[in-house]
């Protein structure tokens, strides 16, 4: 029986994918399937026949592995899915603390971003990987940039982000955090924990305001595969680094789960023994719940499967 709420931090809900990234289309097919920059590629479960990544869909999949409630990011991949998010936190405020999204590709962001935390959206999430264009680079600390994130800063609104490899943004990062050190900011894919340079992601959460979260470290170690050992020795070697209050789970869902289960995505941590009990209430949940301000969570009972 667990004694603490589990709250997964990095998620992706849409309805359908009917985009472009690098002039490169990215459409739902059948079957779960997308056509992904050219290819085929299994994006959600083949069980998902239609494509549809819904917030009823997935939260099933929460109900039934005991998750609390979920942080919904977004990614360009998928398109802005800010109308469709409204609706999911309007329906389900408990359950869903959903991210916003500009389009960040080019200029006039800002504006975007206000009449977003205008209608109430709490977070704006960049996908600071996108950024890298074929007509030059987005730079985080660029003059419209900063000027959004002295806003947020004043409007106490998360900035949800996901960096390029290693330490190519750190700096940027840097200059963001100095100039504005009360900004709330949640780095996403565990800092790209398999690539170079990694660490120097994580270090930015020595800053008050910073926290790391691990969507996507289950995509990283895939090679591995469960239960994953070298994803718990990069969140201990994390911990090592910012502390473990630091440090918060995500899953991914649902493009993780083409290979695991949604529940194999966080309980390779509760079977651990490198963990202690606190270390992984604080990493599955309590720390996510501190920093989202999460109230009136619910408890949800073990539902035995008919392979047990």
């Amino acid at each position: 029986m667990m004694d603490f709420n589990i709250i997964d931090a990095h998620s992706h809900l849409w309805l359908r994918q009917d985009t472009e990234v690098n002039g490169l289309p990215i459409r739902t097919l059948t079957n779960g399937r997308s056509l992904f920059m050219g290819e085929e590629r299994q994006m959600v479960p083949p069980f998902m026949i239609d494509g549809r990544n819904s917030a009823e869909v997935f939260l099933s999949n929460m109900d039934y592995a005991q998750v609390s409630a979920a942080v919904v990011t977004q990614e360009f991949i998928d398109g802005i899915q800010n109308e469709y998010l409204a609706k999911v936190s309007h329906k389900y405020p408990d359950r869903f603390f959903v991210c916003g999204m500009c389009e960040f590709r080019k200029p006039g962001y800002l504006q975007q971003a206000k009449e977003l935390i205008s209608s109430g959206f709490k977070a704006i999430k960049i996908p600071a990987h996108r950024l890298f264009l074929k007509e030059g680079r987005v730079m985080l600390n660029s003059d419209e940039m900063m000027e959004m994130f002295h806003y947020m800063q004043e409007k106490d609104i998360i900035l949800s982000i996901d960096l390029a490899d290693g330490d190519t943004q750190v700096q940027e990062m840097k200059e963001i955090i100095q100039e504005y050190p009360q900004l709330r900011i949640a780095i996403g894919h565990f800092g790209m924990v398999t690539t170079p340079h990694w660490q120097e992601q994580i270090k930015l959460a020595r800053h008050k305001n910073v926290m790391i979260e691990s969507g996507g470290i289950t995509w990283l170690f895939n090679s591995e595969f469960y239960p994953f050992h070298g994803a718990v020795k990069a969140i201990k070697e994390a911990a090592d680094l910012v502390g473990m209050d630091k440090l918060m789970w995500g899953s991914d869902y649902p493009r993780t789960i083409t290979a695991i289960t949604y529940k194999m995505s966080y309980d390779f941590i509760l079977k651990t023994t490198e963990m202690t009990q606190e270390e992984k209430a604080l990493f599955l949940g309590k720390n996510a719940e501190r920093f989202y301000g999460f109230k009136n969570l619910i408890s949800l009972p073990y539902i035995k499967n008919m392979s047990e």
